[in-house]
């Protein structure tokens, strides 16, 4: 796809997102107008979600030149204690790692990336990762061992999380 075909995808993309009220809590826009390549997400928690309901985490989704053929990068920018989120923010989610096999055995080629996925497929699925993190495979070593062996510790230093996005967003 031409980076116009791209751009013109990514624009009505964005449209669709903005005007889907199928799915609460998310909001998405761009960074800055005349670049659609990076958008600002924010994701605002139901409380009904355990780990982080109550939350406002804002985030970039940053997609390639070759979306959809590609897959964007994701990155927190309000911080998040998650097995699955490096300390920097980066989502680490099999949707959105590279197309094909994995070198290393860990994940299907079905599990990765694929063009059929969108800014609301990965959105709904970062979501549903904050309810139900995946250990076996951490990005944040330390969260997934807080995750594991010390639960109430991880879940006092979550809400925490919670409460300084909370405090961040207002």
């Amino acid at each position: 796809m031409s980076s116009s075909g791209t751009a013109t995808l990514l624009r009505r993309h964005l449209k669709d997102m903005q005007n889907n009220k199928d799915i609460p809590g998310i909001s998405c826009g761009l960074v800055r107008d005349d670049d659609i390549y990076e958008w600002e997400v924010m994701l605002i928690i139901s409380d009904e979600v355990k780990l982080y309901g109550g939350g406002f985490f804002k985030a970039r989704l940053s997609f390639p030149k070759e979306y959809p053929l590609l897959p964007p990068k994701m990155r927190f920018e309000t911080p998040i204690w998650h097995p699955n989120i490096y300390e920097d923010g980066t989502v680490c989610i099999s949707i959105l790692h590279p197309p094909g096999e994995d070198k290393y055995g860990y994940e299907s080629a079905a599990e990765r990336w694929m063009p059929v996925h969108t800014p609301e497929t990965i959105l709904v699925s970062v979501l549903s990762m904050l309810s139900s993190p995946n250990d076996e495979s951490p990005a944040n070593i330390e969260a997934a061992k807080q995750w594991r062996e010390n639960p109430a510790e991880f879940k006092k230093k979550v809400r925490r999380c919670v409460r300084d996005s909370v405090e961040a967003a207002y």
